[in-house]
């Protein structure tokens, strides 16, 4: 178990039972969040920064995007699913975009390689995490959510 899956799990409204996907997807957001800024400042140092533009901008977004889902994910006093799920399709979509832009640049650059490969972890895991949110205008069950 992870640190961060061990500090859910030691929350009183979790009681020992987490999500997985939805643990999961909020430990691969902050991840991804982190990688995609890393690669926009990556592509800032490149030579051909002009034609970075538009990744080191979905970079930019989907880092942020990916902190608010992971943020709000991790919260587990209250609940409020149908913010979480919205955060999650935002965060599955936003990595989707990044990681296509990123991927298009990855044979000339590393870094964006490698951020392309984390979106794509992250999408996955957004989706999955879905799955497991149930109807969204009904609040899940207590360590569920």
């Amino acid at each position: 178990m992870t640190p961060l899956r061990e500090m859910i799990a030691t929350h009183p409204h979790v009681k020992g039972n987490i999500n997985d996907p939805l643990a999961a997807a909020a430990e691969s957001a902050a991840l991804c969040a982190a990688i995609c800024r890393s690669c926009a400042d990556a592509c800032l140092g490149e030579d051909s920064v002009a034609d970075l533009i538009q990744c080191i901008r979905l970079d930019l977004d989907c880092a942020d995007v990916c902190q608010a889902f992971s943020n709000v994910a991790l919260r587990r006093a209250g609940g409020d699913v149908p913010i979480i799920e919205t955060l999650a399709q935002v965060c599955e979509a936003a990595c989707r975009r990044c990681g296509e832009e990123c991927r298009g640049h990855g044979e000339r650059h590393e870094h964006c390689a490698i951020c392309a490969i984390a979106c794509e972890m992250c999408a996955d895991a957004c989706r999955e995490a879905r799955k497991t949110l149930g109807d969204a205008h009904h609040p899940a069950p207590a360590g569920t959510h």
